[in-house]
């Protein structure tokens, strides 16, 4: 700025993988210690009703990154794979494009896992089973986030479960992945990785090269502020520690996992304070879905990853969804406070629209409302978004809508099993909440409340066919 002055507050988003409600200790953890994210729980403000957009990662990180709901793309189910072509769509607005049009300087570090313009040399034959071998990873790829309001990006294409086992710096892997995987850890798939590609440093890298974007912002303009999207690969599979965490946690390797997250939002938070620049940051720590309810081996070693919620990753209970979510931002956010709105993750491009004072056009974000005035510990103003939709992997719609929660299914819809069951004839063919007074998900009320289901089933089936959830003009 000509006057010296930052005007606008440097954000930071850091998204774990597969990290659930009950992963950190400020949420109940006791088997797993999380000492930054404790700390920014007591600097900052704890969610207790945050929800990714759906149950499952790429669906989620499309909303966050568009404020929309990714199933109103083609991807009604499922998620992408490493090789996968991209989601975004051309032209659409991200929040790192809104941000750097508003002067931010950006910067995107770790899992992307929303699709690459990769260069290939032949059909794609089985998009889920493809190891790269028709690629050819010479050639930079045409979509990727620099095409998206990046300005830089290191990180991986995909889960560290997928190929290629590579970095990718902005348009290009970092090396050709020229040899097989080796070795496969737990659940990883066949693929091609670089040669000095090891798996346990990938998050120690990614919060290197956040840590040196933010340094290199402040040497060259300190007064132009930042955005930092930092969504890690932990503590999704294959759950493989750098050396000095392992047994970090009581928890197994995926409680280990966890420690690595919050060492990385550790490391983060050393930087801001060694450039007294944390006063000034919007800094924001939660988790793409839900986690898994036990670790690879099949133990939950006495914890529980979602904590008291029904269900797990990819359900459409609200273990499968409901995120651990801390924001911290001393200049407008109370210190130790605790918020119980329900909010979503898609609200990140409303929410820094309001923060910079951009006006979003009315073909952007259509899911997505600002929760600044609940981050000033102000009442949300709900006749924006009357009602928030989740997603599970198989397709399942549930809506919320202040204590109730509509689920159009039986089921779960994911994971846990059954993922799906036939009504019986006579009785209910959904299920029904009340939030308030069964958080567990354990009474359906389906019958017992016909005007309820009703009214959801209208206002969801509005949604869908209007193609928006927010109402800007309120």
């Amino acid at each position: 700025m000509a006057d010296g002055t930052q005007l606008n507050p440097n954000i930071i988003f850091i998204m774990a993988d597969d990290m659930g409600y009950g992963d950190p200790g400020c949420y109940g953890a006791t088997k797993i210690r999380t000492p930054n994210m404790d700390r920014l729980a007591g600097e900052g403000m704890r969610f207790t009703d945050a929800h990714s957009a759906s149950a499952v990662c790429t669906p989620s990180r499309y909303a966050v990154m568009t404020g929309r709901y990714a199933w109103r793309t083609r991807l009604q189910t499922g998620v992408l794979w490493g090789h996968s072509e991209p989601l975004i769509e051309p032209g659409r607005l991200t929040v790192p494009g809104m941000l750097r049009n508003a002067g931010y300087a950006t910067g995107a570090f770790g899992k992307w896992h929303l699709g690459l313009g990769w260069h290939r040399t032949g059909p794609i034959d089985n998009e889920r089973d493809e190891d790269g071998s028709n690629i050819d990873y010479t050639v930079p790829t045409t979509d990727n986030p620099t095409t998206h309001g990046f300005d830089y990006y290191w990180g991986i294409a995909a889960s560290l479960d997928m190929p290629p086992y590579c970095f990718i710096e902005n348009d290009h892997t970092v090396g050709i992945p020229s040899l097989d995987k080796d070795p496969y850890m737990p659940q990883q798939r066949k693929g091609f990785m670089t040669p000095d590609w090891r798996d346990d440093i990938v998050d120690v890298v990614h919060a290197q090269k956040a840590c040196e974007f933010i340094d290199r912002c402040q040497t060259d303009d300190p007064d132009q502020p930042f955005f930092v999207y930092l969504p890690t690969s932990a503590p999704h599979r294959p759950c493989v520690p750098p050396d000095f965490l392992e047994g970090a946690s009581e928890a197994g390797l995926r409680g280990d996992m966890v420690a690595c997250y919050d060492w990385v939002v550790g490391q983060i938070m050393e930087a801001l304070d060694r450039h007294g620049i944390a006063d000034n940051t919007l800094l924001i720590v939660t988790s793409d879905n839900g986690a898994r309810a036990t670790c690879f081996d099949g133990n939950d070693y006495g914890h529980k990853s979602c904590g008291a919620l029904r269900g797990q990753k990819a359900d459409i209970w609200d273990g499968g969804h409901r995120e651990p979510y801390l924001v911290r931002w001393p200049d407008q956010v109370r210190a130790g406070s605790v918020c119980d709105e329900t909010v979503g993750l898609m609200d990140l491009m409303g929410t820094c629209a309001e923060v910079v004072g951009c006006d979003l056009p009315a073909d952007a974000a259509e899911d997505s409302y600002s929760m600044l005035p609940a981050l000033r510990g102000e009442a949300l103003d709900h006749s924006v978004r009357e009602a928030t939709v989740h997603h599970s992997i198989n397709g399942t719609f549930s809506l919320r809508q202040g204590p109730w929660k509509m689920i159009g299914g039986l089921g779960s819809g994911g994971f846990t099993k059954p993922q799906t069951i036939e009504p019986e004839p006579g009785g209910p063919v959904g299920q029904l909440y009340n939030m308030d007074t069964d958080p567990a998900e354990t009474t359906n009320l389906w019958q017992d409340e016909p005007g309820v289901v009703s009214r959801l089933s209208e206002l969801l089936d509005q949604y869908i066919h209007e193609d928006r959830s927010v109402d800007r003009t309120c």
